[in-house]
């Protein structure tokens, strides 16, 4: 299989990129690496990567990248050469089956709503993050393509979601709630409770646990939470940030003072943040593409592009996309609303 990675996305530019492709290649045999990027950069820099399997690596030269800043609109016109359209370009080409950036996020949905490569019964796709609980793991969607979405989006996103969790996660019945801001029916703004409705009586209506409430997410209420774009994205943000700042407390305060144990519980507190890291699955999907698309963190090192590769190439080994139609085919073709 042959995944697309945009070299120059990222808050450190090629450096983990390139690093991260020698290392995922290393691990698996039946994928070949595009990657997008300056040229005489990608090679200078792989020119001092020790065992590189050059017959699975490729380069496509693209002049400009999209920087963290930019607007992803304006980025489009201004730079239709930078390495994230030229991926999708590829992948609309079907020369890859699929695309990995850790660049800007927007700029990244832009280059696949341009490009309208929807899979049959998608209006818009949606982020899908894994977010670990006590339970397990979840799925929240959206976590930042679509900020204004209809009812029918989140429909969608459900299905979806529920796919995704069932597929990769091996959830055989995944539960479905909807963010809100409490579980009462009734709760919210016109979207959610136009959604509720839609989902008690859509196809998951058996999966369909209601409304669940922020903190329900860490307790493994539901499997798949379906949410609009901005509300997924702070959830998500919020969780990073708060999880580093435990592991920081932990660090400071607890393993620290510790003598003797000290090197064992550093040990312990590098596993456990392993174990729930972003970095471990290494990006989010964006589903509901005609294809694979992979979103990274801006601050992804190489080992988290590595396993981003890595994810990649499982969702074109598990015909992800395949499932996903199924199941949104038995959705009612009643258009956006």
């Amino acid at each position: 299989m042959r995944i697309a990675l945009d070299a120059a996305g990222g808050d450190f530019g090629a450096i983990p990129n390139v690093a991260g492709a020698v290392r995922a290649l290393q691990t698996t045999p039946d994928l070949t690496i595009v990657l997008v990027g300056d040229q005489p950069q990608l090679e200078s820099l792989l020119s001092g990567q020790a065992g590189v399997p050059s017959q699975r690596l490729e380069i496509v030269h693209a002049p400009e990248a999209v920087g963290m800043k930019d607007k992803p609109s304006e980025a489009l016109r201004r730079k239709p050469d930078a390495s994230i359209f030229r991926c999708w370009q590829l992948l609309a080409e079907h020369r890859v089956d699929g695309l990995v950036s850790a660049g800007n996020t927007g700029a990244v949905v832009a280059g696949g709503l341009k490009t309208r490569r929807f899979l049959p019964c998608v209006h818009r796709p949606g982020i899908a993050a894994v977010m670990p609980n006590a339970r397990g793991q979840s799925v929240v969607i959206d976590v930042g393509a679509n900020v204004f979405p209809k009812p029918r989006h989140l429909l969608e996103y459900a299905v979806m979601g529920s796919v995704f969790a069932r597929e990769l996660l091996k959830i055989p019945r995944p539960a479905v709630g909807l963010m809100n801001v409490g579980e009462e029916e009734g709760k919210g703004h016109e979207l959610v409770q136009k959604s509720y409705e839609l989902l008690r009586q859509g196809p998951l209506r058996e999966q369909f646990v209601g409304n669940v409430e922020g903190r329900d997410i860490p307790r493994g209420a539901a499997d798949v939470i379906v949410t609009d774009g901005f509300t997924g994205n702070v959830v998500l943000k919020l969780s990073e940030g708060i999880f580093e700042f435990l592991m920081q407390v932990v660090r400071d305060r607890l393993i620290e003072p510790l003598q003797g144990e000290k090197e064992r519980a550093a040990q312990a507190l590098h596993d456990l943040i392993r174990s729930y890291h972003y970095s471990t699955f290494g990006g989010a999907p964006l589903l509901g593409i005609d294809g694979v698309c992979l979103i990274c963190h801006g601050s992804s090192t190489d080992v988290a592009i590595a396993n981003a590769l890595r994810s990649a190439a499982q969702l074109v080994r598990l015909r992800l996309n395949a499932s996903l139609v199924e199941a949104l085919e038995q959705l009612p073709a009643n258009g956006e609303e």
